[in-house]
């Protein structure tokens, strides 16, 4: 496991700060509204956590749930009518989070900073599920869970942190209906309501519109990358990923796939810092671990992701494949081209791409279209957006820039090494 498991080992005497962040429906998804809405609380959390690790070489981790009201009904099935929204929602937080940390020196993902995982919670009542000892298990799977699913998880927060007492109270009330076989605690851990003086702006929330560019169902979803020192970058597409995948309609059985192209160890000796670069197998581990996050919501006693590797002589034959549920594997794939198993795996159905890497996109489906396969549906994820941090400052943009680099993470961890010699 990554350093994201690190809280459940029991390697560490003292085990790094965990905490939850839930927060209310976004007001608009506008940025400025975003910004508004949720800046400060972020803040606060984030400026918590890092007093909380004192300087200690240890990852804290922050999961954050934003609430959206309704995600889950048919109402957004495929999920490709969410996909547009819910992707710029998380672009945002990141971004978010990313221009936070830089002006207050806090560092992200490696030692010594905190672990941001986003992902969504539906607290609409007709949404939630049964308990979880008579649930089919979809509605714990991520990055879309009912306000039940989040409840019975069983993972070891310290605290959790809410935007108003509303929300604590409907967890607490929650809680106390559930019982404690299912997840593992005799309590939650303390609530605690982040006082923001923007938090009235929270209360007129818009509902999520149904997007109608995309079709779907998608059950095979690809995407690729280097994928080197885990950033927020990469934990937006990666979520964008699992976002573009559908649940399976009750009643119905299909395996599904989500293809992770990992970039081999040989076709990155040219990069700058190169000595630093994590290896197939660390990158490989950090973006399963990261995924199992955010999807696998089950109770501990059934959270026991099966993993198998292969290494096979034919293309895109060495692989490590993570079951998080009966009907759900993850497929990381070492790639030695641009194209990966999109061209050799027919079954795949979508490919996410970023804004910058859009080209990839068409040229896959060119290569896919000379075999006679069907094309591929495109999903764009936006990029971080450092225009927005413009009223920040050049020091702090930067310093933002520099978080979401993995060339200059790999810089940073050459000067430590020479600091350190």
């Amino acid at each position: 496991m990554g350093d994201s498991q690190q809280h459940q080992t029991g390697e560490d005497r003292i085990s790094p700060p965990y905490a939850l962040l839930l927060l209310p429906p976004p007001p608009s998804l506008a940025f400025s509204d975003l910004k508004a809405a949720y800046g400060s609380t972020l803040s606060k959390v984030l400026l918590r956590l890092a007093k909380a690790l004192n300087g200690a070489n240890r990852i804290a981790i922050l999961d954050v749930g934003v609430t959206v009201p309704g995600a889950i009904p048919p109402t957004f099935q495929p999920r490709a009518k969410l996909f547009a929204n819910l992707q710029y929602i998380l672009a945002t937080l990141y971004t978010l989070i990313g221009a936070i940390c830089a002006a207050e020196k806090i560092e992200l993902d490696g030692p010594g900073g905190i672990d941001v995982r986003i992902f969504f919670v539906d607290n609409d009542p007709k949404s939630q599920s049964s308990p979880p000892d008579s649930s089919s298990g979809s509605s714990v799977l991520g990055p879309i869970i009912d306000l039940q699913a989040l409840v019975t998880c069983g993972r070891a927060w310290d605290a959790i942190y809410t935007l108003n007492s509303k929300q604590s109270q409907d967890l607490t009330v929650l809680y106390g209906n559930t019982p404690t076989s299912g997840h593992g605690r005799s309590q939650l851990p303390p609530i605690s309501p982040v006082s923001d003086s923007e938090a009235s702006l929270t209360r007129s929330e818009v509902p999520i519109a149904a997007d109608t560019t995309h079709s779907g169902p998608h059950y095979s979803v690809a995407v690729g990358g280097t994928f080197d020192h885990l950033h927020i970058g990469h934990k937006l597409l990666l979520t964008a990923t699992a976002l573009a995948i559908d649940p399976v309609p009750e009643g119905q059985r299909t395996e599904r796939l989500m293809t992770i192209g990992v970039t081999g160890d040989e076709l990155l000796v040219n990069k700058k810092y190169a000595e630093f670069l994590e290896s197939w197998d660390e990158r490989s581990r950090s973006c399963a671990a990261f995924l199992t996050a955010i999807i696998d919501f089950s109770p501990p006693e059934k959270s026991a992701p099966q993993v198998e590797q292969a290494s096979n002589p034919e293309p895109n034959g060495r692989y490590t494949l993570t079951k998080v549920s009966p009907d759900l594997s993850l497929k990381l794939v070492q790639i030695s081209d641009p194209f990966g198993p999109t061209i050799t795996d027919k079954e795949i159905t979508a490919l996410v791409v970023s804004k910058e890497t859009r080209s990839g996109g068409k040229a896959v489906n060119e290569e896919r279209a000379k075999k006679g396969w069907s094309a591929l549906e495109i999903f764009e994820v936006d990029v971080l957006q450092t225009g927005e941090m413009a009223e920040m400052g050049t020091s702090t943009v930067e310093s933002f820039e520099s978080k979401v680099s993995s060339t200059d993470i790999r810089r940073r961890r050459m000067d430590m090494a020479k600091g350190n010699l």
